[in-house]
């Protein structure tokens, strides 16, 4: 079975392994804290630092999250040419369970999103974790 590591050079693997384990945990953070999360973005800049984003549709404090993962990939797009490699988190309903969902993006032309399905406990006591799920996607950044 092929890899998506296996037509990738080392730099765009690491690039996305650091934004996925730096995203993962932030989301898995705030599901803990607060129960739930707008999408939020991170990305590689073209030197290798690694900074996170939000965005605002401006709706006022309770946005279509929709719309908050659309101004933020518009805004990525926007900027393209200073990011090495981005990542859009954000939380989807599968037919069992909730997922959170990280669409992973490289300029050297990786594409992928990372599912990690999940149910919340009773009572507001933690987060059940699935199994991670990953599978390749069309490129929107840098398409």
């Amino acid at each position: 079975m092929t890899s998506w590591r296996d037509g990738a050079t080392q730099q765009s693997q690491d690039d996305l392994d650091g934004l996925l384990n730096v995203t993962l945990p932030f989301a898995q953070q705030m599901l803990a804290k607060a129960g739930e999360f707008y999408p939020f973005g991170t990305a590689v800049t073209v030197n290798g630092q690694t900074h996170m984003f939000a965005a605002d549709p401006g709706q006022g404090e309770h946005p279509v999250s929709g719309d908050v993962r659309t101004s933020l990939l518009d805004g990525m797009r926007q900027a393209r040419e200073k990011f090495r490699a981005i990542a859009v988190c954000f939380d989807v309903r599968l037919p069992d369970s909730d997922a959170i969902r990280v669409e992973l993006e490289h300029r050297d032309g990786q594409a992928m999103a990372v599912l990690l399905p999940y149910k919340k406990k009773r009572l507001g006591r933690g987060v059940d974790y699935q199994d991670l799920r990953a599978t390749t996607t069309d490129k929107t950044v840098w398409a």
